[in-house]
């Protein structure tokens, strides 16, 4: 039996834009199936592009912040990064979220790529920067919503984390993928749910 096709872009008939949600704008598509010619409602949320930066000190110690995430309800270690301002590079966002999140400033920096965050709801990219020999050269400036700790970890100290759970972020660990070999990564295995009958 042959392997289903690759599907065709679907069209765009209609949209609908919702009210604002602070970090996102709804719309509503109405797209035309390709195959069945079928009128279909999608959600896309709009948002801005963001940013998630690599940093490490002159010593080579990777700069993590630590924050109190309202959707998975826990303190989230990541690296530094946040929204791209509009009409910001992301170069300029990227320096401005490590120096407000760290107070870390200059260094290397080289591009690492975008990834999509998810692709299926949201129309944004996040862009990856590598921040090498940064310098802690001022305090934090935290917007008022904000309270962030930071710590300095070995990259053996971060395969650990990753492995335990403790940075679970997607987004920080894709970035974190380009700069480390997260293939030593071993997590503990997790038991499986119990069946209701045999498997």
């Amino acid at each position: 039996m042959p392997l289903p096709p690759i599907p065709e872009p679907w069209q765009r008939t209609a949209s609908e834009t919702g009210d604002s949600l602070v970090l996102f704008t709804p719309r509503w598509d109405t797209m035309v199936h390709p195959r069945s010619g079928a009128s279909l409602r999608r959600l896309v949320l709009q948002t801005p592009d963001w940013v998630n930066v690599v940093a490490r000190t002159a010593s080579g110690a990777f700069i993590l912040v630590h924050q109190f995430r309202f959707g998975s309800e826990r303190v989230s270690a990541e690296t530094p990064g946040g929204v791209i301002d509009p009409g910001e590079d992301s170069r300029v966002a990227a320096e401005r979220e490590l120096r407000e999140e760290t107070g870390h400033t200059g260094g290397r920096w080289t591009y690492l790529g975008s990834v999509e965050p998810n692709p299926a709801f949201l129309d944004n990219i996040c862009h990856l920067w590598l921040a090498e020999d940064v310098e802690l050269t001022a305090p934090q400036d935290l917007d008022k919503g904000e309270d962030i700790g930071v710590t300095l970890a070995s990259e053996e100290q971060i395969l650990a984390a990753i492995a335990a759970g403790d940075i679970r972020h997607t987004l920080v660990i894709s970035a974190l993928s380009r700069v480390i070999d997260l293939r030593r990564v071993h997590p503990a295995p997790r038991p499986l749910p119990p069946t209701d009958g045999p498997a």
